[in-house]
């Protein structure tokens, strides 16, 4: 059986105390904690083989050059992909899909072109593609969701036409959970001749990803959602388009021969990684693949099932608690409000007594102006976390509720 003790005793700092009380950190979607492997892994790197890449002949460079590229297979395998060439190292989902939009978009859109997004879209895969509207006279548009948060694909034909060249779609919604059909999406947008960029800063932590089999053009997620380094992150493209995009900024490192007259530019992925990269947030990355490989994908996603489940039980009984997202298909992420309570408070207070949650707009402000809401309280759950902990959540809900209406 899974036990989250066992895996909990791996993260030092789910051992501290907050304001006098044992952190229950819920607070997962916005970043997970790390495990000793990582921090290790890091520590590692700058104590033994600190040195830059690629570029030297010293043992150290040797050394953390071997560890970097070792990295980047585990993210190959990981997700899936036919090559390494394939995987280009970011500072975070963001940065992914911003190189995507300022180099496959600026060649590829044009004044009177289409790109589509959902409704449920955090704002790293709105901006980026409205900037590029802006640029080029393209038109951005938006597939609906319904009052579950479920994305209506019966509207997708509405939306998805000959003139859309991109879809931009989250598999897990960050503010609401849910778990978008995603192959469906894909294979439409295909026979519309679309490309299409996944979104999966919110899901790699909690299911297997194949990006061949889903038949993505472009995948991207965030190394510190999976219990890896901030800054750092993955762009996965095809080759195809990696090749016939420009590079997305210049320095060293992304190329192969410069004069005043021309720059030659390097082979994928290198091309795309100008300067020195976040090497000890590869390594650790690569540390975090290897540590969520060892518990079991499966079995993180059964066990995060269960406690979701619990949550889920536990609000619908509350009384004045109103839970925002009830997808049928739904990952480790439990989002709600309060009658009369502003969900700042609710963190605030819960705060107090050593419970980590996230509220406000999410990186989602559509999703909280459909629901006519200005924030919501989140809490959302990993590997380490326990019913204990779900349970002493609603235990200080009860307390939140008690302090407003007496």
């Amino acid at each position: 059986m899974f036990d989250p003790q066992h895996w909990r005793s791996q993260f030092p700092i789910l051992n501290r105390k907050v304001r006098g009380n044992a952190l229950v950190y819920l607070d997962n979607a916005a970043t997970t904690q790390k495990p000793l492997t990582v921090l290790n892994a890091e520590r590692h790197y700058y104590e033994h083989c600190n040195a830059n890449i690629h570029r030297g002949v010293h043992a150290l460079s040797q050394e953390a050059s071997e560890a970097f590229e070792a990295s980047r297979e585990k993210v190959r395998v990981f997700l899936g992909a036919q090559a390494v060439e394939e995987i280009v190292f970011t500072r975070g989902a963001t940065e992914a899909i911003n190189l995507v939009a300022q180099t496959w978009g600026r060649v590829n859109i044009r004044a009177g072109d289409e790109i589509l997004v959902s409704a449920m879209e955090h704002h790293a895969n709105i901006v980026p593609w409205q900037m590029l509207c802006e640029i080029t006279g393209a038109r951005l548009r938006v597939i609906p969701m319904d009052d579950r948060g479920v994305l209506q694909l019966d509207q997708l034909d509405r939306v998805l036409t000959e003139r859309t060249r991109l879809v931009g779609v989250t598999l897990v919604s960050n503010a609401l959970g849910t778990v978008n059909p995603i192959s469906e999406i894909i294979s439409r947008a295909h026979a519309v001749g679309a490309k299409v960029l996944v979104d999966g800063a919110q899901a790699v932590a909690h299911m297997s990803v194949n990006v061949c089999q889903l038949n993505c053009d472009f995948f991207v997620f965030s190394g510190h959602k999976l219990y890896g380094p901030t800054g750092i992150g993955v762009l996965y493209g095809k080759q195809e388009w990696l090749k016939s995009m420009p590079p997305y900024q210049g320095g060293g490192d992304m190329i192969l021969q410069v004069s005043f007259e021309k720059t030659v530019y390097n082979q994928i992925p290198y091309k795309f990684e100008a300067g020195t990269p976040h090497i000890s947030g590869a390594i650790g990355l690569g540390a975090a693949i290897d540590f969520v490989s060892t518990v079991g994908l499966d079995d993180i996603a059964e066990h995060e099932d269960g406690l979701l489940k619990e949550a889920t039980a536990l609000a619908e009984s509350f009384g004045n608690l109103r839970i925002i997202g009830t997808a049928p298909g739904k990952a480790s992420i439990l989002s709600f409000v309060m009658e009369g309570i502003h969900p700042h408070d609710i963190g605030t207070i819960l705060d107090s007594r050593g419970i980590a949650i996230r509220t406000g707009h999410h990186c989602a402000m559509p999703v909280m102006d459909y629901f006519c809401l200005p924030a919501t309280a989140r809490a959302s759950f990993a590997l380490y976390n326990t019913r204990d902990e779900v349970k002493a959540l609603f235990l200080a809900l009860r307390y939140v509720e008690k302090m407003f209406r007496g």
